[in-house]
């Protein structure tokens, strides 16, 4: 899989278009949870696309500290729903990471994880935090790496 880090200036439109069509596949579609995808953050955040033959398979949105939480922050995790089996979803997330941990200079990483992926993200080196809580209807935990 090929990796792509922009912030959102270098997004192309074709670009932005196929990270929110995606999004909305996987967000709004698959987990039938409408929610507002378009929340005025994008703009704020670094977008990590994942590549596999030209299309558009993994995403995650990073946050430079104090951008969107106190600590620097992923969000948005996703991959297509066809490509799971090849574990893009670590891939994705290990790209995320390094360059929060390289590039912004932070070792102290935040999400609100969707309370299912748990294992997922433990495996990532995250540690859920306080008690769970419901976001969009979906249940959600705090989860820090540092």
């Amino acid at each position: 899989m090929e990796i792509k880090i922009l912030s959102f200036e270098q997004l192309t439109i074709h670009t932005l278009y196929e990270l929110l069509q995606l999004r909305a596949e996987v967000f709004v579609v698959e987990q039938n949870c409408p929610y507002q995808d378009v929340d005025g953050k994008d703009q704020k955040a670094l977008h990590v696309l994942g590549y596999k033959e030209g299309s558009l398979v993994a995403y995650t949105r990073l946050f430079e500290p104090g951008a969107y939480f106190n600590n620097a922050s992923i969000g948005r995790v996703l991959v297509k729903e066809n490509q799971r089996q090849y574990g893009y979803g670590k891939v994705i997330m290990q790209a995320s990471i390094t360059h929060i941990e390289t590039d912004l200079n932070t070792k102290t990483i935040e999400l609100s994880a969707q309370t299912y992926l748990k294992k997922f993200y433990n495996e990532l080196g995250f540690r859920a935090v306080g008690e769970g809580y419901l976001e969009d209807d979906i249940p959600h935990m705090r989860m820090i790496k540092s």
